[in-house]
């Protein structure tokens, strides 16, 4: 493969190029194309056999029109034994990513970084102000819930996302930690927890939150057909949501913005439910394959994931644009170099998983990139104090276009940049800039550098807000279950008023006291109880069936026993 073809990555943003510009570029016939370890597919499904049937109808596929969303979105929603009302398709999760934005984020957003990309550059694209929350390397990039709550009171955030398992790292949060999460965020504009790569989680058995976000007027739950089907070609996914807010979006979508490709796709879905949950095993099978045989290549730290992909952290001295480029040009392999991701670094790889004769390919070349002798390896000797992670070549735009100004990279010799302040996107207010100190770097050479940054401040004190006034228990036929009572944070002494705390800084400081969960978190208004509108919304129990608790099924068409799980949204087999 032609060296021109790496050009192709310096031309790009947040994103990789294509594999149809990488195959224009090289001049490769269909198919011939590198190993692809960048693009989070299920290289399980579609089987042979439904390809076959997709290319003997492909000549109907594309000549006509497909049938509405309304139609396409009701044959999933019988497939998954979701009410229709509550669901809303899009032409790709970045589709419905961008009608979030526009129409129930007002003014501010929160996110952890490093993430998908979509969720921090679409806000700043239309002027809102985004919140980073720095993962931490130390803790493994783990995202604790407990400061990120925290984190968004001291802001004062409006609309919150968490994407698990998280994108790019595969970090993952526990059902009945993200349902308290979400009661917890219950007076926020908006909750998104962006499910796209759950399918492949094993970590429980139910791991879905949809059937509480239908049930509260304030979450929104984002899944991807084209990720767990191995189909990103054709663009399609769903968002499930309690009816006032899946109208909001469903009411903007156009009327064919589905294709015929993703009408056929999901019609053949009820036939091949089989396939499907053995494609999702053998992906969980791969990746703890996967993990120990990278694992075992010195220098190379592997973390835990629950997605299709595995997140790595190069040796000391590798620059992981030179590993990219070198694997594709000399080994035909395609990786995800994730240095302009937000929060991370050229020295963090993202790698798919995939079936064992390419993760031995991948090795073989990664052992020669990395160490090979005389041939100019991406480690080329062993190098000291530069253990820097999230200190990202990316930082100086994570600073300068939401936090605060940003320090731009000095060199060794200069004394450290102040910490400035700069208004945020979208707004005329003055944050500090926040991040952790590993985040400055100068560049002495090939190799980064940390440079030492003042101590950031601590976060003010914030009071939890009021209490939201509890609705009349349901007098109904038929009882619901609540959830068990949450625990009441110990009161705290009277706050004396005072003026309005200063900005908070954007990191949650590793060196500040622990708090909590409970603390963290103010009580619980809970969910939306049957009989009670959702923001002038259909009741839960309209959402739910004549009882409050059964889903929906779509008329005329049964459930085949052969589709994993009948929800269609959790753990299969």
């Amino acid at each position: 493969m032609s060296g021109n073809v790496t050009s192709l990555f310096r031309s790009t943003a947040a994103h990789s190029p294509s594999m149809a510009a990488l195959a224009r570029e090289s001049g490769e016939t269909a198919g011939a194309g590198p190993v692809d370890f960048c693009i989070p597919c299920n290289p399980y499904f579609p089987t042979p056999a439904m390809f076959d049937e997709m290319a003997g109808r492909l000549r109907d596929i594309i000549t006509y029109y497909p049938s509405s969303a309304d139609t396409i979105t009701a044959e999933l929603c019988g497939l998954l034994q979701l009410p229709p009302q509550c669901v809303a398709m899009g032409n790709g999760s970045t589709e419905l990513i961008t009608w979030i934005d526009h129409l129930l984020v007002r003014e501010s957003l929160a996110v952890p970084v490093p993430t998908f990309g979509r969720w921090t550059d679409q806000p700043m694209e239309t002027g809102k102000r985004v919140d980073m929350f720095p993962l931490q390397e130390s803790s493994g990039f783990t995202l604790d819930l407990a400061r990120y709550a925290e984190f968004i009171r001291a802001r004062g955030t409006r609309a919150v996302v968490i994407c698990n398992p998280n994108n790019p790292d595969g970090g993952y949060q526990n059902k009945q930690a993200l349902v308290q999460f979400m009661d917890a965020m219950a007076d926020r504009d908006l909750v998104v927890i962006d499910e796209s790569f759950l399918e492949f989680a094993d970590a429980e058995a139910e791991p879905s939150v949809v059937q509480e976000a239908m049930l509260r007027p304030n979450v929104v739950v984002l899944r991807s057909l084209g990720k767990n089907f191995g189909l990103h070609g054709i663009r399609f996914g769903y968002l499930v949501a309690n009816p006032a807010l899946a109208g909001r979006v469903r009411s903007m979508l156009p009327k064919w913005n589905l294709n015929s490709f993703a009408e056929h796709v999901v019609f053949m879905l009820r036939d091949h439910g089989a396939e499907y949950a053995q494609s999702l095993h053998q992906v969980r099978r791969d990746r703890l394959e996967m993990s120990g045989q990278l694992a075992a290549l010195p220098g190379l730290t592997v973390y835990p994931s629950q997605g299709n992909f595995l997140f790595v952290r190069l040796p000391v001295g590798a620059e992981g644009t030179v590993v990219r480029d070198r694997m594709l040009t000399e080994h035909r392999v395609l990786v995800r170099e994730c240095g302009n991701k937000i929060g991370s670094s050229s020295r963090f790889l993202r790698l798919v998983v995939r079936p064992q004769p390419d993760v031995r390919r991948l090795v073989s070349g990664m052992e020669q990139v990395l160490y090979g002798a005389g041939r100019g390896a991406a480690v080329p000797e062993p190098a000291a104090g530069n253990g820097y992670s999230s200190g990202t070549a990316a930082v100086d735009r994570l600073m300068s276009e939401t936090n605060g100004k940003g320090m731009r990279a000095v060199t060794a010799q200069n004394a450290p940049a102040a910490i400035g302040a700069a208004p945020a996107v979208g707004t005329g207010t003055p944050l500090p800039a926040a991040v952790p100190v590993a985040a400055a770097a100068a560049t002495v050479g090939p190799v980064p550098v940390p440079v030492a940054a003042p101590p950031l401040p601590q976060p003010a004190p914030y009071e939890n807000p009021a209490p939201v006034p509890q609705p009349a228990p349901y007098q109904g036929p038929v009882p619901v279950p609540q959830p068990a009572p949450y625990p009441q944070p110990v009161p705290a002494a009277a706050a004396v008023p005072a003026p309005a705390p200063a900005p908070v800084p954007v990191a949650a400081v590793p060196v500040a006291p622990m708090v909590s969960p409970t603390a963290a978190y103010p009580p619980p208004t809970g969910p939306t109880p049957p009989g009670v509108p959702a923001r002038g919304g259909l009741t839960a129990a309209q959402v739910r069936g004549t009882n409050g608790l059964e889903s929906v099924q779509a008329a005329g068409r049964p459930v085949p026993q052969s589709w994993p799980n009948a929800a269609g949204m959790g753990q299969v087999g």
